[in-house]
């Protein structure tokens, strides 16, 4: 290819592939740029080469926002969900500045070294729930207002159990009372749906606990319409790691 030819597919690239993320080679080579030219493009300073099969333009400050969507294109399920979920839409509690992104996806996965380094996050990969169908799944991620266009948030009502989930392990059990009493007019329907198919009992039964003692819902009423998941008749124990025993009831 000659130079010429070079820098007008570079220049085709620049005008075409929009700013404020960064692309793959699947992105590139709809531009017609191979593996080995987006290379050259990186030796010559059009691009910057951010690791395996990723590049960016120079100087382009992105934001998690437009990593995420690339990353959503290679993980399963990959969403902004607990802690980080609830507080793009509203539930905050002394959010610190830099404040470790939460996400969530139905893959291992391990989140790439150009990622983590510009946006301190963990990656949680459990089967939480055991979806009776797709549709649910799908009804649980949403774009919050004021967010980027595709960019995948667990809903309020998921948001909340994934983070009883990480509760007492990733996260402590104050600060998820503190944004546990935050909540505000969660879905009755969309909570009894994913109780009745939540698989951490531990989850489920701290959610009834806590939900009791704020009356953020009628959980007698919740109990009467859905199959909830609370495991046995008997108290639920565990010693949390900061030395904490969380005991709990079957129905809160």
């Amino acid at each position: 290819m000659s130079e010429h030819s070079r820098h007008q597919i570079i220049k085709r690239l620049q005008a075409e592939l929009p700013r404020g993320a960064p692309f793959d080679l699947a992105m590139l080579k709809t531009f017609g740029v191979s593996s080995k030219l987006a290379a050259r493009y990186a030796e010559s300073g059009w691009l910057v080469r951010l690791g395996h099969g990723v590049y960016a333009y120079p100087n382009d400050n992105f934001d998690a926002s437009g990593a995420l969507q690339l990353l959503q294109k290679r993980v399963a399920g990959l969403h902004v969900g607990g802690k980080s979920a609830l507080a793009l839409q509203g539930v905050r509690h002394n959010l610190a500045p830099k404040e470790t992104l939460v996400l969530w996806g139905d893959a291992r996965f391990a989140l790439p070294a150009w990622f983590t380094t510009r946006f301190p996050s963990r990656y949680v990969n459990a089967r939480l729930f055991e979806w009776p169908d797709d549709v649910l799944a799908s009804k649980t991620l949403h774009t919050p207002p004021g967010q980027p266009a595709g960019l995948r948030v667990a809903v309020s009502e998921r948001a909340v159990l994934e983070l009883l989930y990480d509760t007492g392990t990733r996260e402590s059990l104050e600060e998820s009372r503190n944004l546990f009493d935050g909540l505000r007019s969660p879905r009755k329907d969309m909570l009894g749906r994913l109780l009745a198919c939540c698989t951490s009992v531990k989850t489920v039964r701290l959610f009834l606990t806590w939900a009791r003692e704020t009356g953020v819902i009628d959980v007698d009423e919740l109990l009467e319409q859905y199959p909830v998941r609370s495991g046995s008749a008997k108290r639920w124990m565990s010693r949390l790691d900061d030395g904490t025993l969380l005991s709990l009831n079957p129905h809160g």
